[in-house]
């Protein structure tokens, strides 16, 4: 996915004489592959050549690796939430892409503008510890104050014992709590896991067993899970190897690691090859005419 290329002819700097053909949102795209042709007087775009190319890498490189989570977890809801890493203004273009990448949820409103849908989310941490560190007081006051048409999702590692807190909430709220969310911290080793070793702190396999059979056991099976913290796609695939019972899980800053860069070149001036060095016009049969 190094470029796209650009195609012109000298002549009138009106933008209507311009003609795009391009792959569009969502296509698969493979290295070396033109994804837009412009072909038209260079002064009508030539000012644009930086604003598309980093909205290009920017979408591409988030929508692939977002792609790429979906693909490891099948079956399971990957939700969007990495808002918090970047720049605020980067919130609706980053959605638009999550979700062009097949995420199936976004954390903020701001995240779902582009595709007109709201963002989604649990309980924050500060709002337990604002409740004297009562997760169930916090859900209390959360469902007091918020319509019963959001789902209630609890975050349950505020004390560090998952099982414990989930079962008290799903004591206390039945069939109004949809799901619990795990978010314990990788230098911690929750209460109710037995096993040592790295493998063992923050979300981990043992722990989530634990908790769907502690749920289960208490006639909770509906209760959904969702887990969350320092997850990936190498990570989420091991989890599916081993059979996690997870339902929902939150990806965050991975999804700013992943790098798919964009060039453009000038390949044909005036109907004549004219290009760069080791730069040619690479047809692509496609493209769609814009």
């Amino acid at each position: 996915m190094d470029e796209a290329i650009a195609v012109i002819r000298l002549g009138t700097e009106n933008p209507r004489d311009l003609e795009l053909f391009a792959l569009y949102d969502g296509d698969t795209v493979s290295g070396n592959e033109t994804v837009l042709l412009i072909v038209g007087p260079y002064s009508a775009f030539a000012h644009l050549e930086t604003v598309y190319l980093g909205v290009l890498a920017r979408g591409t490189s988030i929508a692939t690796a977002v792609r790429r989570t979906v693909e490891a977890a099948p079956g399971k809801d990957v939700l969007f939430f990495a808002s918090r890493f970047d720049h605020y203004t980067n919130q609706p273009g980053d959605g638009y892409a999550a979700l062009i990448g097949g995420a199936h949820g976004v954390s903020t409103d701001a995240n779902g503008l582009y595709s007109d849908i709201p963002g989604s989310g649990t309980i924050p941490h500060a709002l337990i510890a604002a409740y004297g560190g009562s997760t169930v007081e916090a859900c209390r006051v959360f469902r007091r104050h918020i319509s019963a048409g959001v789902p209630l999702i609890a975050l349950v590692d505020f004390e560090n014992d998952c099982i414990k807190t989930s079962l008290e909430v799903a004591r206390s709220f039945g069939d109004e709590l949809w799901g619990v969310r795990l978010d314990t911290a990788a230098d911690l080793r929750d209460v109710s896991v037995s096993s040592s070793g790295p493998n063992s702190y923050g979300v981990c396999a043992e722990l989530v067993f634990r908790l769907r059979a502690a749920l289960d056991r208490e006639g909770f099976g509906r209760v959904k899970i969702i887990i969350s913290g320092g997850f990936n796609e190498v990570r989420l695939r091991k989890f599916m190897d081993l059979r996690v019972p997870f339902d929902a899980v939150g990806v965050g800053s991975a999804y700013y690691r992943q790098r798919i860069d964009f060039t453009a070149d000038i390949v044909e001036v005036n109907g004549k090859p004219l290009a760069k060095t080791g730069r040619t016009l690479r047809p692509n049969p496609r493209l769609r005419k814009a």
